[in-house]
């Protein structure tokens, strides 16, 4: 007896042990432990693809039990009957919608209950019935559309190849007839009075042409990066101070933005004066002895005391370092007789000859 009785109370403990693991499985299983539960009768019209006994029940989202039986619907090859176990507090109510869900990336159906507002009915177990295409997964939905689709092209496809057709000669006919439909528009613009904008006038700056011979060369690699300026500089517009509309300037415009417009007449000028060490854009090179930086400050056609066209440009040596190793301000305006385009044009070339003029003895003499 001594010896017998370890053995039977390990087996007790062990017997114990099980029951209690498989008590546990079974809360967590059900959601709702041992408490009081309700069954309700389930309708699905079609499959039902992956849904298992033991599968979640969902209300609004929430697990509340589980499905405790699957099968066929007598006499209805396209019916499934299901049952469902749900806690007694869930609100199930004789008009709750059913559904399936799938859930997680391998898409696990589980049975959805939502909503529901009547009274629920006593007496036997009552019998809900699914939405019709509960069972169906978007990749089954997908392929149903697809086949709607297809049937629709196949039914029609005399009427679409008829419609393309037309649309070939519709547009050949308007291939044809460019020249005319160009005529009524035209006469249309002059019957209603609507012309189409006019065309935009482009204007060049003109760069320093003749600088004399080159009394110092530069005997290094250096470049013009792009030039500075604030935003309001950086157009192709003409700008006025004060600023104001004129006639004719609302359809000039430069042929490039500032900067870039400065920069290349810059480098242009200086190409002119010595072209086999003339600078290079900071994009042409990794690196240089010294770079010229260039600061617009001003570019605009003061009218207050008569037209004239004044260009401000702040200038700087800085080598490859990033030092700083010289630095000048260079302002010059030019007046002109009428406030036009052209004569604008002719005036901001003069003073900007003058400055390039200025700049080039300044930089040779620098480095």
């Amino acid at each position: 007896m001594e010896t017998r009785a370890p053995f039977v109370i390990v087996g007790a403990f062990v017997m114990a042990a099980i029951i209690a693991v498989f008590g546990f499985v079974y809360w967590l299983q059900n959601t709702g432990g041992l408490g009081p539960r309700s069954s309700y009768r389930v309708q699905f019209e079609g499959s039902v693809p992956g849904l298992l006994v033991g599968a979640a029940v969902l209300f609004n989202g929430i697990r509340v039990g589980e499905v405790t039986e699957l099968g066929l619907a007598p006499g209805n090859p396209r019916g499934v009957n299901a049952t469902i176990s749900v806690v007694s507090t869930t609100p199930v109510r004789a008009d709750t919608r059913v559904g399936l869900e799938f859930q997680g990336l391998t898409g696990v159906p589980v049975v959805a209950l939502e909503g529901g507002a009547q009274v629920a009915q006593s007496g036997p177990v009552p019998t809900l019935v699914a939405e019709s295409g509960a069972g169906q997964g978007m990749t089954q939905a997908a392929r149903d559309a697809l086949r709607k689709v297809d049937s629709v092209l196949s039914e029609n496809s005399e009427a679409l190849k008829d419609t393309i057709s037309n649309f070939k000669v519709f547009s050949e006919g308007l291939a044809r007839n460019t020249g005319k439909l160009d005529g009524i528009v035209a006469g249309l613009e002059r019957m209603t009075g609507v012309t189409s904008p006019p065309p935009k006038i482009t204007y060049h700056l003109a760069a320093l042409q003749n600088t004399g011979p080159a009394s110092k060369v530069i005997n290094v690699q250096w470049a013009i990066p792009e030039p500075t300026a604030i935003a309001m500089l950086e157009t192709q517009r003409f700008l006025f101070s004060p600023a104001q509309e004129y006639p004719g300037f609302a359809e000039a415009m430069w042929a490039d933005a500032l900067p870039k417009l400065i920069q290349a007449r810059l480098i242009e000028s200086f190409e002119n004066y010595d072209i086999a060490h003339a600078p290079l854009r900071m994009a042409d090179i990794a690196q240089t002895e010294f770079q010229l930086l260039i600061d617009v400050r001003r570019f605009r056609i003061a009218v207050e005391q008569g037209p004239a066209a004044e260009i401000g440009l702040s200038a700087r040596v800085v080598d490859k370092n990033g030092k700083v190793v010289s630095s000048r301000l260079f302002e010059q305006s030019e007046t002109f007789a009428s406030v036009t385009p052209p004569e604008a044009v002719a005036a901001f070339s003069a003073a900007f000859g003058r400055i390039a003029k200025d700049m080039i003895a300044w930089t040779v003499q620098v480095n």
